[in-house]
């Protein structure tokens, strides 16, 4: 009898600790193991050393960065040729990279921290938090001549959500259309990166007051979204976006090598951005005018004051992968939990209804998600999540393969963009289950 009580006690202790312990699958830091530990052929997976071997060979990139997981599993990380090939610098894994607009998944990420604590709903009207934007106007016609316009009506206002889809109407400075890249050169308003003055608050101030290129709801436009999320997030928040990122994000996933702006300590080991002189040769972009008008290469070490959530952080492909791994983990990553897991799904879906981007895929809360017809493209899953920066570094997100990778070249203009497919294919091929 005593020995039946006794077993009886034990089975009860051992099935509450059961309980009482928190959900970790999935959740652990990312280790490295052999690709083969997780169903994937290294020398399949090495294949990506002689695709990059031959880009660098080839002058088409100075060198090439990367990263893959699978099942939280870090099963490629390596650097392939030069940080400069000028000066025949060798690539480091650790530089730390200007990942431009793969900030904007980061801003999203922290938009959706404030909804979930229901601090706003994704819906209301942006005017709601920043009252410029409370007198919409849509561009009507234009002249090009002298940069004119006429504007109709708003049909409905902003919200929350075109901000976060990319379909406010809200176009991009710089890299925009011609008429987007006239209007905001007219009023002022910048691309958000390698600003030496100005602040968000004052930037998106004036932001919206200026027209929508179209009604919001109706297109997919790429645009200065982000960067008004970020400001958005500094109104709700009480934190400037920089703050918040840290405080939210960085500090408790681990993310020691992100930043707006670097600190000395870690200024030496920014990486050389790269560009092309007129033959497509891949030279250092230092001194050279074929970037955007007074940009500076080396604006991640400016002591500046201007958080644009759009493109403004720069990172290590490490860090930025404890990011992706957080949400392919469904927002936990070692232990801490960023998103709930219903708002990591709401992210990952389908966001924008019967429009399209690139002319077959969908766009979520923040990422590109692939369709079915995406899928057919490249051997990439569908409802993968992705997006990229413009200095050539993309990655992606597969939660049906738990795979998230990461390229890397800091170039701009880069004339040999397919290294990017060349290295999903790879990627995809090395799979063994």
């Amino acid at each position: 009898m005593k020995k039946l009580i006794a077993l009886l006690i034990i089975i009860c202790f051992s099935t509450s600790q059961f309980y009482s312990q928190p959900v970790t699958k999935n959740s652990q830091a990312l280790q490295y193991s052999l690709p083969e530990s997780v169903n994937v052929s290294s020398e399949r997976l090495n294949r990506i050393d002689n695709l990059f071997k031959e880009y660098v060979d080839q002058g088409k990139c100075a060198g090439a960065l990367a990263i893959v997981t699978r099942n939280g599993k870090i099963i490629y990380y390596k650097a392939v040729g030069y940080d400069d090939n000028e000066s025949k610098t060798p690539l480091k894994k650790d530089e730390i990279f200007r990942i431009a607009s793969q900030t904007k998944a980061i801003t999203s990420v922290a938009a959706m921290i404030l909804f979930e604590e229901g601090k706003f709903l994704l819906d209301e009207p942006v005017s709601k938090y920043i009252s410029e934007f409370k007198d919409e106007a849509v561009i009507d016609k234009f002249n090009e001549k002298d940069t004119t316009f006429t504007t109709v009506k708003v049909k409905r206002q902003v919200t929350i959500r075109d901000l976060l889809t990319h379909t406010s109407g809200i176009g991009y400075a710089d890299i925009g259309s011609k008429m987007m890249n006239a209007i905001y050169a007219k009023y002022g308003i910048i691309g958000g990166i390698s600003v030496r003055e100005n602040t968000l608050k004052d930037q998106i101030k004036k932001l919206g007051t200026l027209p929508l290129f179209h009604q919001p709801g109706e297109k997919w436009t790429y645009g200065l979204n982000d960067d008004v999320l970020g400001y958005l997030i500094e109104v709700v928040s009480g934190m400037t976006l920089d703050e918040f990122f840290h405080k939210r994000i960085f500090e408790p996933l681990g993310m020691n090598d992100t930043y707006f702006y670097l600190p000395k300590e870690k200024q030496n080991r920014l990486a050389t951005l790269s560009t092309e002189d007129s033959l497509k040769h891949t030279v250092n972009a230092r001194g050279r005018t074929t970037m955007f008008k007074k940009f500076d290469p080396d604006y991640p070490k400016f002591n500046g004051n201007y958080f644009s959530g759009g493109a403004g952080l720069s990172s290590t492909a490490y860090d930025y992968a404890i990011f992706l791994q957080m949400i392919l983990n469904d927002g936990i990553y070692n232990g801490k939990r960023i998103l709930g897991r219903n708002i990591v799904r709401m992210m990952r879906m389908n966001q924008i209804g019967d429009l399209f981007i690139r002319g077959y895929n969908k766009f979520g809360l923040g990422f590109e998600i692939t369709t079915e017809t995406g899928s057919s493209k490249l051997p990439i899953s569908e409802g993968t999540c992705s997006w990229g920066g413009i200095f050539n570094s993309s990655y992606w997100i597969d939660p049906k393969e738990k795979i998230i990778a990461q390229i890397v070249l800091q170039k701009y203009p880069n004339s040999y963009g397919d290294i990017s497919n060349k290295f999903i294919t790879i990627v995809y091929s090395a799979l063994n289950d």
